[in-house]
């Protein structure tokens, strides 16, 4: 199987790249590496914020080949966007509800396996990841540095939504059953974090 091998090169990268910051997770160590390692850290330690991005990266496997292309950049961007309104003291309403409605909803794209339009797709990626973006520059530790936090929180969602989508494109190789059972899982969560 040609295929397993490459799978496995492609996830132990990111992989062990993520794995490393949480060895150095812990208070204030963040901000003395100048919040590198706190932006490297934080979308893994939140599970509403680590479902989005796996959910995005498994539904851009089946956007056409431009959209698909450009979605890890347009969550990051999404990212950099509401954390630059959090920093600039921009008040967002209803953050939490967004937060856990962008995990529903990016489950039941995956669990549909929904193929939108472009700007669509692109609009609600950028959307979704606004608010988790948001979150993230209230939670940014006080002292760090800002272009560093964001630099770090870019590269993990990155690496989240590339390792989602690659183990994505390993299943569905199989069979699309089990894609959509993971999207219905995480639209399930999503609905927990939503009515709790």
């Amino acid at each position: 199987m040609p295929l397993l091998p490459h799978f496995r090169v492609w996830l132990t990268v990111p992989g062990l790249l993520l794995v490393s910051g949480l060895a150095m997770a812990h208070p204030g160590h963040g901000a003395e590496h100048g919040g590198f390692m706190a932006g490297l850290t934080h979308p893994l330690l939140g599970p509403d914020h680590l479902l989005a991005m796996v959910a995005i990266g498994l539904w851009s496997l089946g956007q056409p080949l431009r959209p698909r292309l450009a979605i890890p950049l347009l969550a990051v961007g999404g990212m950099i966007i509401g954390a630059g309104l959090a920093v600039a003291g921009i008040s967002l309403p209803g953050v939490e509800s967004a937060i856990a409605l962008s995990v529903l909803l990016a489950g039941i794209l995956v669990a549909t396996l929904a193929r939108l339009p472009s700007l669509v797709g692109g609009l609600l990626v950028v959307g979704f990841m606004l608010f988790h973006g948001y979150a993230h520059g209230t939670e940014m530790p006080h002292g760090a540095s800002l272009v560093t936090y964001l630099a770090g929180f870019s590269l993990a969602t990155l690496a989240i939504t590339l390792v989602a989508r690659l183990a994505g494109g390993w299943l569905q190789a199989w069979q699309s059953r089990p894609l959509r059972v993971v999207g219905a899982v995480i639209a399930a969560i999503g609905a927990f974090f939503a009515l709790s």
